[in-house]
């Protein structure tokens, strides 16, 4: 008789089914302002007309909706981010400075998430200077 060849089946135990994974553009701007919130000298999120409705929000007794997005918007595609941070820095502290520290944090959060970070654009659109930022819209 001839040898008869047997072909075994090797499994992968850490086999997985195949498949597309989207991240929305939401699940960014929460991740990338809680990284931007987190940086000394980030006194705030948002541009005035922003800044001006959460006050209003506050007064009423919403003050968590919309906090979680405000000042940031992000586009995601084929697993790469494109981040734009609107920031009040605090007074007396180097806009450079700043807005380093918030790339690298930004950066940092998103990437720890599995995505790529193309460009971080951030636009410093007040100073907190002494107390609290007041809306001017």
């Amino acid at each position: 008789m001839a040898d008869e060849a047997t072909q075994e089946l090797t499994v992968t135990p850490n086999a997985v089914a195949g498949g597309a994974t989207h991240v929305s553009d939401e699940v960014v701007e929460k991740i990338a302002v809680a990284a931007a919130k987190s940086v000394p000298g980030v006194a705030e999120l948002g541009g005035d007309v922003a800044r001006f409705f959460n006050a209003v929000l506050d007064r009423v007794g919403l003050d968590q909706v919309g906090d979680a997005r405000r000042g940031c918007s992000a586009h995601v595609t084929d697993g790469a981010a494109v981040v734009n941070l609107v920031i009040v820095i605090g007074g007396g502290r180097p806009v450079p400075e700043v807005t380093d520290a918030v790339r690298v944090a930004v950066t940092s959060a998103v990437e720890a998430y599995g995505l790529r970070v193309d460009e971080i654009n951030i636009r410093v659109d007040d100073v907190a200077l002494g107390g609290p930022v007041a809306p001017s819209a």
